[in-house]
């Protein structure tokens, strides 16, 4: 084991339940904290032997009822272990409680890193290698969306219908509920709403759409390829589009009026921006792709309504502000109410 205790873990109870569950692995371990990953408690795990392997349990302390799904996460690898998606191998799941006083699961550990900002591109990924990971980060994402859920029993991960209408509604109520506490409103969240609500775009199929599919949640090996998509904690079922215009959100999209931060991930030389992205999508999947800036401007105008409500909770004193610029944060939501209209402006322009 290492130095620290790991955090939330009673070590010799979850040791003594992997000797009985999992018999690829042999306690005791060496246990090293694993950063990221949506404040989740996460170790490599490393045997008597030498495997590796992940633990991955919620934070401690009081949750909200959907947070931090310890059993989604569980079901998506193991639904997807024997498709196209790339994931970590599903090696045990335990519901005990009284085991550690969470669920927890334990997944392969995979040679690969995510990607948090410039500097890990730098570090990780080779210049010439660059266009080979966009077009592994594609390709990756086109594979999940033709996987047919009923087909790898996850039918019953969410509804299928109306994935848009719900986020708007769920968005705009976040929105609406922190306008006094934030004591800044905007009238564009509430005309982009109203834009969005009345020019929907048919869905189609649904499809297991990932929700937060970024360089920050795969792992990059040593070839520059995706060989993990991981903390799928948000995922469910819904319209693929949504989920493609939100992986773009991290590339440079073209005459953006925002420029694109230096730190960004793919800010780096070598990438190019969102369009290639798309057409390479479009060419996987056959989809049409001509509402795409629909899906571009509801993901930037989610995006304020997620950063408005964390700024509300800042403004009310809920949130401790030291370190936090405020007006860069209030600047962000501006930013992507711009990024929305701009987006529908070039819808109209279509």
């Amino acid at each position: 084991m290492s130095e620290k205790s790991p955090e939330g873990y009673k070590v010799n109870a979850v040791e003594d339940w992997v000797r009985h569950n999992v018999p690829s692995l042999k306690p005791p371990f060496k246990w090293t904290r694993l950063l990221g990953g949506h404040s989740n408690l996460t170790y490599r795990l490393e045997d008597t032997a030498g495997n590796l392997a992940v633990i991955r349990r919620p934070p401690q302390g009081e949750l909200l009822p959907k947070a931090h799904d310890m059993s989604r996460e569980w079901a998506l690898i193991s639904a997807l272990a024997n498709t196209d998606v790339p994931v970590p191998a599903a090696l045990g799941f335990c519901e005990n409680r009284d085991v550690t006083g969470a669920w927890f699961y334990i997944m392969g550990c995979i040679d690969g890193h995510p990607l948090y900002n410039v500097q890990d591109t730098l570090s990780f990924v080779p210049e010439n290698r660059r266009l080979v990971l966009v077009d592994s980060f594609v390709d990756v994402l086109a594979a999940l969306h033709a996987v047919d859920p009923d087909e790898v029993g996850l039918g019953d991960l969410g509804k299928k219908e109306n994935y848009i209408g719900r986020q708007l509604k769920t968005w705009y109520r976040s929105w609406t509920s922190s306008v006094k506490p934030a004591r800044f409103d905007d009238p564009r969240a509430h005309e982009l709403q109203q834009f969005f609500l009345e020019h929907m775009p048919d869905q189609g199929p649904a499809r297991v759409v990932h929700g937060d599919y970024g360089l920050h949640n795969t792992l990059v090996g040593p070839k520059a390829t995706i060989v993990a998509v991981v903390d799928w904690e948000i995922s469910t079922l819904g319209d693929p589009l949504a989920d493609l215009a939100y992986a773009l959100n991290q590339w440079r999209q073209p005459n953006d009026i925002n420029p694109q931060s230096p730190d960004a991930t793919t800010s780096a030389p070598g990438f190019p921006d969102s369009s290639y992205l798309a057409d390479r999508y479009a060419r996987n999947t056959v989809r049409d792709l001509s509402k795409l800036n629909y899906y571009i401007g509801f993901n930037r105008w989610k995006s304020a309504c997620i950063v408005h409500g964390v700024y509300a909770r800042y403004m009310e004193g809920k949130k401790s502000t030291e370190d936090i610029d405020l007006d860069e944060l209030r600047g962000r939501i501006e930013s992507s109410l711009s990024s929305a209209e701009q987006a529908v402006n070039r819808l109209s322009m279509t």
